[in-house]
């Protein structure tokens, strides 16, 4: 019998996240694809992954539109809340076999309550990693909702059976976007003209002689400096002048002030070297990545894909705090000297050794067959 598998997916990097996986569940005979996309991954503004998602040959089952205006502490507890009530509706209606949630984005968790309560099978995929910010909070209370754990790492799985779970339930898959990664590898070459084919604000940048990426988001518990950080970062940018190519920040709490500083940057005329994108298809942004010199900010994808592309990280501030890391990292604190300084060592130094921390580019059919396997419970039987 067909299992049917509802994956949820709620911002941007949830997508990289599991899209081999998507590809896996579809191809699978054993498994039926119902997929749903909400929150901000529907919003233009933090570059509609949804039009993404659809453009790479997915079908999107129901959208949810659950994020309210404000992107301050109030406003995520409330998205979570409507999220909540309405995914409960969607789940009734499409009636699943399971339910997978992605990783510790703030939506997530309404994604697994109202699994939970459905008495569906919940998959948490990426449990049992260590961060800074509200993901932590989030990430382990799915971890407790959740029937099935697919993670990353032989330590996220020790850290997941600590917490209880039985050692049965959980399965070391590998990250899915390290799948994205390594065809980044095997496929360099990036779009001939990527602010034609992209859009985004700012100049036509000369890349050929080298160029750095930049994603820094807001953290939620420091939401209110969160103009100060970036306006740190800008200055160290703008003191190494070298053709950067900046993602927009997510929906976290605080994301308005990195947007303003941003935004002030270029009103003042000091950001000529500096191109702005909402938002690029995974394979593309993991091969513009493996061409930079480095990546600056505070995103995952500096500690996880970025190791495997063996591409250095200048990780600023508390964000992934605690999270594994391989040799690729260098951490540093919200300083325009010390930001501007770890550049240019890496520029000195150039790109590192491969590792393959968070997976070996196969977790996505790994997954699926997981999926297609495993016994179906909620009943949770803990191994204390």
């Amino acid at each position: 019998m067909t299992r049917k598998v509802c994956v949820v997916i709620t911002a941007r990097p949830s997508y990289s996240r599991i899209k081999t996986a998507l590809a896996a569940i579809r191809a699978d005979p054993r498994l039926e694809l119902q997929l749903v996309v909400a929150a901000s991954a529907l919003l233009d503004r933090y570059g509609a992954a949804d039009k993404v998602i659809e453009a790479e040959g997915f079908k999107i089952d129901r959208r949810v539109y659950m994020i309210v205006e404000g992107e301050n502490l109030v406003t995520s507890a409330k998205s979570t809340g409507f999220g909540l009530s309405e995914l409960a509706t969607v789940l009734d209606d499409l009636k699943p076999d399971m339910v997978v949630s992605i990783a510790d984005r703030f939506e997530t968790i309404a994604t697994a309550i109202a699994a939970a309560y459905l008495h569906v099978p919940l998959v948490h995929v990426q449990g049992g990693e260590i961060t800074g910010s509200i993901d932590e909070k989030v990430r382990h209370a799915v971890t407790k909702l959740a029937d099935i754990h697919l993670v990353a790492s032989q330590h996220a799985a020790e850290r997941v059976i600590r917490m209880g779970e039985r050692a049965e339930r959980v399965h070391v898959t590998g990250c899915p976007s390290i799948d994205v990664a390594k065809a980044a590898i095997e496929a360099p070459m990036v779009a001939d003209d990527i602010f034609a084919t992209y859009g985004g604000v700012g100049p036509r940048l000369d890349l050929a002689k080298g160029y750095i990426v930049v994603m820094q988001h807001p953290v939620t518990q420091e939401h209110k400096s969160a103009r100060w950080q970036v306006e740190q970062t800008l200055a160290a940018i703008r003191d190494i002048a070298m053709p950067t190519l900046w993602l927009w920040p997510n929906v976290d709490a605080g994301s308005d002030l990195t947007a303003r500083g941003l935004r002030a940057g270029r009103e003042r005329g000091e950001l000529d070297h500096i191109h702005f994108f909402k938002n690029l298809p995974p394979e593309e942004f993991l091969r513009v990545l493996k061409g930079s010199a480095c990546i600056v900010g505070n995103s995952s994808v500096g500690i996880r894909e970025c190791a495997y592309l063996g591409v250095p990280a200048i990780n600023i501030g508390s964000r992934q705090t605690g999270r594994d890391r391989g040799a690729n990292v260098i951490d540093v604190g919200y300083d325009r000297d010390a930001i501007r300084d770890a550049i240019r060592g890496t520029l000195a130094h150039g790109h590192v050794q491969s590792d393959a921390l968070y997976g070996d580019g196969h977790a996505g059919t790994r997954i699926a067959d997981v999926l297609a396997t495993t016994s179906l419970e909620t009943s949770k039987q803990l191994a204390y």
